[in-house]
């Protein structure tokens, strides 16, 4: 029976009734909605865009799908799911074909074309950047975009390319974007809602697992707040700084009946994975996830365990394990799997245990993702490139430490990294609550921990910045003024100066009016625009002479003469005889205003701090220097080499079409094209040397010098016209990709690359990006060469893919 009042019956017999695809959606769940999903849903069903910002695991993706379901419910819309990763691509690529069957929806991740003319198209980001600017026919009937981890815009790397997809989709498809909880989400969804229209923003900051926060301390667990769980535990407190996972005496506290160690003297020692594995198995907190920020410590956990004996499996677990893993690697070549530490990764499997980062190669994260989904892997040691997005919920996630290195020191993680990292834990319908640990160490404050799992500070910035890739796009299809608009809409001007979004969109609107008031105004006896301009020359020195009584004899009567003159060429024009001249002359004058108020609008932005159309200009001026970009009677147009970069993607876009069109690369064989594209891509860790090692022979090395010459040339221009330029070559994987592409043995390969698996995998799928933009951008031998090279390196554990 329904504890419902009368009145909320009421309400939600009316939501219903005037929503009823979302109502009939919501009926089809296996649970209830959530009121921040429903929400989404109906501005969905009311025509607008939205924005949802929720914790991990609270469902946004619920309605992103309700978006496909709107789509697939019409007879002919589209809709396109994009995700920043393929591992994820590949994930909802298979949630969505058991709903809608595997005819109705496709998969584009660059490497991976499958159906991508159905309805339902999952695909990578730049995927959907790359089709709006080829103007791609996939385009004709799209209705939804559904733009999964949309915070991933704040990408150093890869988030303008969210930006151009939200400025550039036509306007009649409506947006779906799906974030973590930002704690800017009003001021990006203000943004969206002014580069697309009708935009509703739906923030939700409750969890639909509540969250338990529990220090590790000597063995045991210890709350993190009071019952009240708003305090820090007074236990805690009194221990203060100094509290130890190493020895010492323990007293029974106020922690739920759980012990509470009193702090020993000395430092703080290194956690006991075995035994915290064991505590949280008698605790029934399994399956969970240690986040430990480095590969090599995610693979010595797994060792560490592995001495200790620790097995969480049941024999009926470990025979299903073992029958999942052949026939997800079954493909696998067999000379390969000892190379690839097959054997042991598979008995770690079976005992319940396993590493997750991206050293691994990718069809074995794919083996321990889906393991672990299916309560199979108990404990997975990751770092914390496991927390972006993929869906791997635990019971219980344990942080070791509450610092990682961040490229140039080791730095504590922010209370947004905490917010992303512990909102894997508390798996939906299954947990009644999820838990975190954090493990304590020698000198950490109980307060700073506190205020760390409370605060959920984790703002959204633009990383947006235009390339000659894009400058080229834009100037192709709308011309270099409207493209420096389009860059004013950006969601980096709009955090530098909001105004001047407001401003830009006006200037748009304004334009498209001054193209109907030319069109209205437009006569077929001459050009009524210049009889108009004549008209109010005329006008304004009559007003002028009116006002000016005081004027000399000679200004009366140069005035008088140039107004003489004026009236000739007006009576002589053209124009001046059409029947509908005072018609026309009326959109002459809206015309000039609104061109007047233009023309004022465009000196403020101008005047405004405009530092990303400033970047755009500088780099219009290289490309005008290099002939990318011809400029005459002040108009911009892209020469043929500019055309050529519009189908150039990545960082080194200049570079490449530079080297394509000096020829630098017409004597390179297949092997050492790959290995040359491999140098363009690869970019070394800070700890590798990356240019240090033997490289291949024969004409690569001429080609390489070549290449590195004209980047050096390149950089200096760059600097010239204030652009920050790109890093240098990084030759450092050549040997092991020309090894690659020549064919030979995987354990060769590895370690002349002297990396892992699951890394040489990476910067090989790079390389092939690449050629394969080579192929289809290059002429004659050396597209051909291209596409040999691709069907070189395209082999073995590159070409392995589980989708």
């Amino acid at each position: 029976m329904s504890s419902a009042t009368p009145a909320e019956n009421y309400a939600e017999a009316r939501a219903e009734r005037d929503y009823p695809e979302t109502a009939a959606f919501a009926r089809a769940q296996r649970f209830d909605l959530d009121p921040f999903q429903l929400e989404g849903c109906r501005a969905l069903e009311r025509g607008s865009s939205a924005l949802v910002a929720a914790p991990t695991g609270a469902g946004k993706t619920i309605v992103g799908e309700f978006a496909i379901h709107l789509a697939m419910a019409s007879a002919r819309d589209k809709a396109f799911y994009t995700t920043p990763m393929k591992a994820l691509s590949n994930q909802k690529f298979r949630e969505l074909q058991e709903v809608y069957g595997a005819e109705n929806v496709g998969l584009l991740t660059g490497d991976t074309n499958i159906n991508s003319h159905a309805r339902v198209v999952v695909m990578t980001t730049e995927v959907l950047r790359n089709m709006i600017y080829a103007g791609s026919g996939a385009l004709d009937d799209l209705r939804y975009v559904v733009m999964d981890e949309v915070h991933y815009l704040a990408d150093r790397f890869r988030g303008a390319v969210w930006e151009e997809v939200i400025i550039h989709l036509p306007q009649s498809v409506r947006l779906v974007g799906l974030s973590a909880t930002v704690s800017n989400a009003e001021e990006f969804g203000d943004w969206i809602g002014t580069v697309r229209g009708g935009t509703e923003v739906i923030v939700s900051e409750i969890r639909p697992v509540p969250l338990e926060q529990h220090v590790l301390a000597r063995g045991e667990l210890v709350p993190l707040f009071d019952g009240r769980g708003t305090d820090v535990n007074r236990e805690l407190l009194r221990m203060g700084p100094g509290l130890s996972s190493g020895g010492g005496g323990h007293h029974r506290g106020r922690g739920r009946g759980r012990q509470v160690v009193r702090p020993p003297r000395g430092g703080g020692g290194r956690l006991d994975r075995a035994r915290a594995i064991e505590l949280l198995d008698r605790q029934h907190l399994l399956p969970a996830i240690f986040f430990i920020f480095s590969r090599v410590g995610c693979d010595q956990a797994v060792v560490q365990t592995r001495h200790a004996g620790i097995r969480v499996t049941t024999p009926e677990e470990r025979s299903e394990i073992r029958r999942i893993v052949h026939e997800r690697t079954a493909a696998l070549q067999d000379e390969d799997l000892g190379v690839l530490g097959f054997y042991e990764w598979s008995r770690d499997l079976e005992r319940g245990i396993a590493a997750h980062h991206a050293g691994l190669l990718p069809a074995f994260k794919e083996v321990v993702e889906e393991l672990f989904q299916k309560k199979l892997v108990k404990v997975v040691f990751a770092t914390e490139t496991l927390a972006l997005g993929i869906n791997m919920p635990a019971r219980t996630v344990v942080l070791e430490k509450l610092e990682k290195f961040n490229g140039e020191t080791r730095a504590p993680i922010t209370s947004g990294e905490y917010t992303q990292l512990t909102g894997r834990a508390g798996r939906r319908g299954i947990d009644v609550e999820g838990h975190a640990v954090v493990h304590w160490s020698d000198g950490m404050n109980p307060e700073a921990v506190a205020s760390l799992a409370s605060r959920r500070t984790y703002p959204l910035n633009s990383s947006f910045r235009p390339t000659y890739n894009m400058a080229v796009n834009l100037i192709d299809q709308y011309g270099r003024p409207a493209a420096r608009d389009i860059l004013e809409s950006s969601f980096a001007q709009f955090q530098a100066d909001r105004a001047v979004v407001d401003i830009a969109r006006e200037v748009k609107r304004a334009e498209e009016s001054l193209d109907g008031y030319l069109e209205a105004m437009t006569c077929h006896l001459g050009d009524f625009a210049e009889y108009a301009g004549i008209r109010r020359e005329l006008s304004d020195l009559e007003k002028k002479a009116r006002k000016d009584v005081s004027a000399s004899k000679a200004r009366t009567e140069q005035r008088r003469q140039k107004m003489a003159r004026l009236k000739k060429n007006t009576q002589r024009h053209p124009c001046h005889q059409c029947a509908d001249r005072e018609k026309h002359a009326r959109w002459g004058e809206r015309y000039y205003h609104l061109k007047r108020r233009t023309d004022k609008l465009r000196r403020e932005i101008d005047t405004r701090t405009g530092t990303v159309a400033r970047q755009f200009d500088r780099i219009v001026d290289v490309l005008v220097v290099l002939d990318y970009v011809a400029i005459e009677k002040g108009e911009a147009t892209l020469t043929d080499t500019g055309a050529r970069m519009k189908r150039i993607y990545g960082d080194r876009d200049l570079l490449v079409a530079e080297s394509l069109r000096q020829e630098l690369w017409t004597s390179l064989d297949p092997a050492s094209l790959a290995a040359l594209a491999c140098c363009l891509v690869y970019e070394p860790r800070r700890t590798e040397q990356g240019g240090e090692g033997p490289l291949p022979r024969g004409p690569f090395r001429d080609a390489l010098d070549a290449t590195d010459r004209l980047w050096a040339d390149l950089d200096d221009l760059e600097q010239q016209h204030r652009l920050p330029g790109t890093s240098p070559i990084a030759p450092g994987l050549a040997q092991a990709m020309h090894m690659w592409a020549n064919g030979q043995l995987l354990d060769r390969v590895l370690g002349a690359a002297d990396m892992a698996a699951g890394d040489f995998v990476r910067w090989t799928k790079q390389t092939i990006d690449l050629l394969d933009q080579i192929s289809m951008v290059a002429e004659g031998d050396l597209a051909r060469t291209a596409r040999r090279s691709l069907d070189a390196v395209r082999r073995g554990i590159v070409a392995y893919s589980a989708v």
